[in-house]
């Protein structure tokens, strides 16, 4: 048998899960020690285990990567100094969002760049009685490709793609089949996310 997605509206179930997308803002802070220039304190507030850090270069390359080990808030310090000239960032995944906090090396000297931090946030998905919702904020008008796989013969077949762009709030919610298993791919500001689910 075919599996099969519909869409649904259910807009007072979606309104609730876009709520708890803006409970869960990352805030993160950055200083520098005065009297040593090349020590950077970088502190993450309201963190859960298995949050990642990294801090990558311009081209995307991870050069340090650490999950949090411990829920909280999060202080370490990094000698970004030894870093070559260039652009770099720090980047902090958490559930829903990833934060990127740029920065930049010249001669020893790092530069921490405010009005170029950015927060994209990712898709969130519940699954609940055959009843699957999907709710991503996007606070630029940014667009979400939503592609469904279901699960035929060991392999995963498209049965459902569509892309939603120009609003603020994207919510989608959609009843799958009892019994089948699908693979969701979302594509948002370049990144791409793959989620399982069986249902």
């Amino acid at each position: 048998m075919k599996n099969t997605v519909k869409i649904l509206n259910d807009t007072l179930l979606v309104l609730a899960l876009s709520t708890s997308l803006l409970s869960n803002a990352t805030e993160v802070s950055v200083s520098t020690n005065n009297n040593k220039i090349t020590t950077t304190a970088f502190t993450i507030n309201h963190v859960k285990v298995g949050d990642l850090l990294s801090i990558k270069d311009v081209n995307g390359a991870t050069l340090y990567m650490e999950a949090i080990q411990k829920a909280g808030t999060y202080k370490k310090g990094f000698d970004l100094s030894a870093l070559p000239n260039g652009n770099y960032f720090f980047e902090v995944e958490k559930a829903l969002e990833i934060k990127t906090v740029p920065f930049s090396v010249n001669f020893e000297k790092v530069t921490f760049n405010k009005n170029e931090e950015t927060i994209t946030y990712k898709p969130f998905v519940k699954q609940e009685n055959g009843i699957l919702f999907i709710s991503k904020l996007a606070p630029n008008h940014e667009s979400l490709k939503i592609n469904i796989y279901a699960e035929q013969n060991s392999k995963y077949e498209l049965i459902h793609s569509e892309k939603i762009k120009g609003i603020q709030s994207i919510d989608r919610v959609y009843r799958l089949e009892k019994g089948g298993n699908y693979k969701l791919v979302f594509i948002s500001n370049d990144k791409e996310y793959t989620k399982f689910i069986n249902n």
